[in-house]
């Protein structure tokens, strides 16, 4: 049985539970989730995706391939004893997107091949979305939007290793990645008649293809249940404004929600979430933003402590970004004053595509060798990391530049972890 399946099961049977969806690409938060895991009980799992943007069969803009991905989270769980069976991996808006500006036959032909190496390299959660316009289509109808999503389940049940087992995702309405690119109006909730009509023409569209069994396996559908996020604002999560749209999923056997977009939702709307059927709370700018804090948290230190040689690790990146704005202009509107806090504090978070820069890599090494070779002192440990401080100072964590980072990754993780769990404290 695959896992998914008990999450499916305890929202029938309560008490309900859920997963969190970790969609990064980052090292660090590759290491922090696997760190983390260590600390679930049993045989708990964990979900670790990568978009159809991040990783594709061309690179995507990580360079990675399906199986590189793969080798480089199991590298990294074998540094840390992680065991490789508890892995979970997912595909994330697996459809034409990357791919959108080719014509329709075009554009699916990429799409079929991506789904195929990602099912090949071992990922079993796959997230089909096909509602994006192709080649300056307009208005797509949701009965395209549903033959497509079959035309690629029918390519992934053909690339399926012998005795894998594939579970999916669909929908149409799925929230912007990375975060609201409009203002502070409200999030519209998704209209339960939607999801029933999204639903109709799936299971109609699956069936066309002879595809019931794959159909037995969609566990999820992507809605909107009112959380986004902007450069500086939450939506929280309304259990009153989404009582419909939860109450709806509890007269579809064998489905439950999946939420995009929960970055720095509170660990008791987290919890609501989880509680209305939101079963898979997809996560991924908010842990590294984590990292991101943490690391400016630690250039303070640097700078507080007069080292000789100091990282200015802020100071490289903002003239990264600014150099080569092509990741952030258009999310970052305003004045230069305001696109200047935005670059280096928003809650998008852009930041995470400059860390590999080579320069910003350079001083990023030097901000922890600088920091290794002296202790850091207590007392500016706990202005610039009191998180970390308290469990330092309990002997939980390391004072070690960092070890302090991925405990600051790992607070998200736990937020995550309390809000999913059965009877799980929130925070």
């Amino acid at each position: 049985m695959h896992y998914l399946d008990l999450i499916v099961s305890s929202h029938r049977y309560p008490p309900a539970r859920g997963i969190p969806s970790v969609c990064s690409a980052h090292p660090y938060v590759i290491e922090a989730t696997l760190r983390h895991g260590l600390t679930l009980p049993g045989q708990t799992p964990v979900l670790i995706e990568s978009t159809c943007n991040q990783v594709n069969q061309e690179g995507g803009y990580t360079g990675m391939t399906p199986p590189d991905f793969v080798a480089f989270v199991q590298d990294i769980a074998a540094r840390v004893g992680f065991p490789r069976e508890r892995i979970l991996l997912g595909g994330d808006h697996l459809g034409p997107l990357p791919w959108a500006h080719l014509p329709p036959e075009q554009a699916m032909e990429k799409a079929r091949t991506l789904v195929a190496a990602y099912v090949r390299a071992g990922y079993t959660k796959i997230h089909l979305d096909c509602s994006m316009p192709l080649g300056g289509e307009r208005d797509l109808p949701l009965e395209v939007i549903a033959e497509r999503t079959a035309d690629l389940a029918q390519v992934a049940e053909a690339a399926r290793p012998e005795g894998t087992t594939l579970r999916y995702v669909v929908g149409s309405e799925v929230p912007p990645a990375g975060g609201a690119k409009g203002g502070r109006h409200s999030v519209e909730v998704t209209p339960p008649e939607e999801v029933e009509a999204t639903l109709d023409a799936m299971r109609r569209a699956f069936q066309a293809r002879g595809l019931d069994r794959a159909w037995q396996h969609v566990v999820a559908i992507v809605v909107q249940p009112g959380v986004e996020f902007g450069n500086d604002f939450v939506h929280d999560y309304d259990p009153v404004a989404a009582r419909g749209l939860a109450r709806f999923i509890e007269h579809v056997p064998g489905l439950v929600y999946e939420a995009h977009s929960t970055d720095y939702q509170t660990g008791e709307a987290l919890r609501a979430l989880v509680e209305d059927h939101f079963a898979i709370l997809k996560v991924g700018p908010a842990l590294t933003f984590a990292f991101r804090e943490a690391v400016f948290a630690l250039a303070a230190i640097e700078e507080e402590l007069g080292l000789p040689e100091p990282s200015r690790i802020r100071d490289v990146l903002e003239q990264v970004m600014v150099e080569r704005p092509d990741h952030w202009r258009k999310y970052y509107p305003g004045t230069p004053e305001e696109q200047r806090l935005a670059r280096a504090f928003s809650f998008s978070d852009r930041v995470r595509y400059y860390w590999p820069d080579p320069r910003v890599q350079a001083a990023f090494t030097r901000l922890l060798d600088n920091l290794s070779r002296r202790d850091i002192p207590l007392s500016l440990l706990s202005q610039y990391l009191p998180l970390e401080y308290r469990r330092v100072r309990a002997g939980h964590v390391s004072p070690h530049p960092r070890d302090l980072i991925l405990a600051h990754i790992e607070d998200v993780l736990e937020t995550y972890a309390r809000a999913c769990s059965v009877g799980g404290e929130q925070t």
